[in-house]
């Protein structure tokens, strides 16, 4: 049974929603750079320098959804959505405007500060993702981002700023948001982009180990600071299957997930697993005794993840279709149905994640993501008739309900994507919509900003209203 104090709620960023990217004293990020259009996904990776692309290019976290200006009347929103929680996250650039300020940007601090007491004038729990794909360009210019371990400090100094203003106010934080893209796209996870000829693994691996380092030394400094208050590591959640049942199939299902939980396993257990051990070495990874000490010692206390699809893995990939649309790659499965951008429906997948997830760390479990991706249109008498989020929600929140009620595996809550739509952090479109509330702006940066509520919208509300009955 879903208990009376289950974290119903929705999830945003800081980057994909906030826009006012210099107001008040805010510096640039890495996502700033990031524009709309063709060379979107090169940057993204890394193989590709952001200076490279056209001067008229359209940057749409700049202005994204105005919830900086708008930020009351969409909490208003929230309250009436009847959300128990909240996720969001702090834009690095708006504390320290380069990242290399000793001290924070009051204005910066405010804004979040003004954010957190709204939600507490409606009993809204915040949960805070400390890096949502965000680094300041400064740090970027400075020392390469991630790619030094100068970077720890400059981390920890951010973090003790938020849990000395937030103390008693927060209780859930989040140190990085989705770690493991940084194995994906790069330049988005840490800011890095790579020079011709460079040793794109041993970087990423190396800025890797200094996130997970870092976020040790938060989870200790946190503790420290904020007794009552937890830290939890952050997922791309979503299982691999063997594509048949030839052995190398399953041998290449086995390899993906094991490198797609390398992150959660340092973080949760505290230590490299035996496989990355040897890997590491090989690449000659930078580990001293005391990081191995402090990964042991400050393990998080939870384990959050997104969840949007299953992944399917296959040894030979020169006779199937390998367009799933998501940056973990895989193959498509011919068993499921596929979103309008290729992602694979799987429900029953977010069943078979949540149990791999429990059974491998048996820590509490927190989704903070999951959704869909659509279209949404306005018919005729101003409504958003998206019953096929409805049904996407729905038959992936009964698979989570079996979760806690059969499998009686502790979840501490759900936060969908999103209650709003905003960019999207793959394409950055906007008419790739995931939220609960139509924001009238299209993919050029046009539209009113008017905020409607969707069908989905009504639906949540009395899901959560009933403690989660589907209806």
């Amino acid at each position: 049974m879903v208990q009376s104090d289950f974290l119903w709620g929705a999830a945003v960023a800081a980057n994909q929603l906030e826009g006012a990217y210099l107001s008040d004293g805010r510096g640039v990020s890495n996502i700033d750079l990031l524009p709309y259009g063709k060379d979107r996904l090169a940057i993204a990776k890394g193989e590709m320098h952001y200076t490279c692309v056209s001067e008229d290019a359209y940057y749409p976290s700049h202005n994204a959804i105005h919830f900086y200006d708008k930020m009351k009347q969409d909490i208003e929103l929230l309250h009436e959505l009847g959300l128990k929680c909240f996720r969001f996250s702090i834009s690095w650039s708006r504390i320290f405007p380069t990242g290399l300020e000793e001290n924070p940007n009051e204005k910066g601090l405010s804004f979040y500060d003004e954010l957190i007491s709204e939600l507490e004038k409606y009993n809204i729990e915040p949960i805070v993702t400390i890096t949502h794909f965000d680094v300041p360009k400064g740090l970027m210019d400075h020392c390469g981002s991630w790619r030094s371990r100068e970077m720890v400090n400059h981390y920890l100094k951010f973090t003790r700023v938020l849990f000395e203003r937030f103390k008693d106010r927060v209780k859930y934080w989040i140190s990085f948001n989705e770690i493991n893209m940084l194995l994906h796209k790069p330049f988005t996870a840490a800011g890095i982009t790579f020079e011709e000829n460079e040793a794109k693994e041993q970087i990423i691996y190396q800025a890797a180990h200094y996130q997970m380092v870092a976020s040790a030394y938060a989870t200790k400094q946190l503790h420290e600071i904020d007794k009552n208050a937890k830290m939890g590591c952050m997922l791309a959640a979503g299982e691999f299957y063997p594509y048949s049942c030839n052995p190398v199939d399953i041998r290449r299902a086995q390899k993906d997930n094991q490198k797609n939980y390398y992150f959660v396993d340092v973080q949760a257990r505290g230590s490299y697993p035996r496989w990355a051990l040897k890997k590491i070495d090989l690449l000659g990874i930078d580990i001293s005794p005391s990081d191995i000490k402090v990964l042991r010692e400050n393990t998080v206390d939870y384990i959050s993840f997104s969840y949007y699809a299953s992944r399917t893995s296959k040894e030979d990939v020169s006779d199937v279709d390998t367009n799933t649309g998501n940056a973990a790659g895989g193959v498509v499965n011919p068993y499921l149905k596929r979103s309008e951008w290729g992602w694979m429906i799987d429900p029953l997948g977010f069943r078979i994640t949540i149990n791999s997830i429990w059974d491998r760390y048996q820590k509490p479990l927190f989704v903070v993501e999951n959704g869909l991706g659509a279209q949404d249109l306005i018919d005729d008498h101003h409504q958003i008739e998206d019953d096929y989020r409805i049904e996407y929600l729905s038959q992936h929140i009964s698979e989570m309900i079996l979760c806690i009620e059969e499998d009686s595996i502790p979840i501490i809550g759900y936060t969908m994507w999103t209650a709003i739509d905003l960019v999207s952090a793959s394409t950055g479109e906007m008419k790739k919509r995931y939220g609960l509330v139509y924001v009238d702006k299209d993919n050029e940066g046009n539209g009113t900003l008017r905020r409607v509520p969707k069908k989905s919208y009504s639906w949540y509300k009395k899901l959560i209203e009933s403690s989660g009955k589907i209806r």
